[in-house]
């Protein structure tokens, strides 16, 4: 190989690890700072032969809009309500103006589904028993609109197939 060769091979190498580092370090912030909150969505349950079981997810605070005139990227600003359940206020283009007690999560909307981030949950197979009562998504927000899926709570917002959390009034 030439020198060359090698020089750039050790860069692009060094730069591919520098960037997982970042998006690693990015999702570890989030889940250790985030701001949880409860989705409610409306589940699909298919089934992928190659993927294994998963659960499609549609959140409620996508619903409700005229796509045609809803921006290709935005924020929903949300507001959490006694239970941590998202509540939807309005969209925006930009990330101000936002006031105490909202909360910005980031959606793109690349053709006729509004995506947040957090569409679709794997779990083991032979377990979706266990996620048929998922009634909300946990996730966890950033400032800046990033967020985080991190399991399905059922109504009485305990956390499906985990140490049996519960969202209580109050909590992050």
């Amino acid at each position: 190989m030439k020198p060359l060769t090698r020089v750039l091979v050790m860069v692009n190498l060094i730069i591919l690890l520098v960037y997982t580092t970042y998006y690693v370090q990015n999702k570890e912030t989030i889940l250790s700072d985030g701001a949880l909150l409860l989705f409610e969505l409306a589940p699909v349950d298919p089934r992928s032969l190659i993927q294994g079981d998963f659960m499609v997810l549609d959140y409620a605070v996508s619903r409700g809009f005229n796509q045609d005139s809803l921006p290709k990227k935005g924020y929903f600003v949300v507001t959490k309500d006694a239970q941590g359940v998202a509540q939807k206020e309005r969209v925006q283009v930009s990330t101000t103006p936002l006031n105490p007690g909202e909360f910005l999560v980031n959606y793109t909307k690349p053709d006729w589904q509004i995506n947040i981030g957090a569409e679709s949950y794997f779990f083991e197979e032979g377990t979706a028993s266990i996620y048929e009562a998922a009634k909300y998504g946990g996730i966890k927000i950033d400032n800046a609109g990033n967020s985080l899926l991190i399991g399905l709570y059922d109504e009485d917002r305990k956390l499906l197939g985990g140490e049996n959390e519960r969202i209580t009034e109050g909590e992050n």
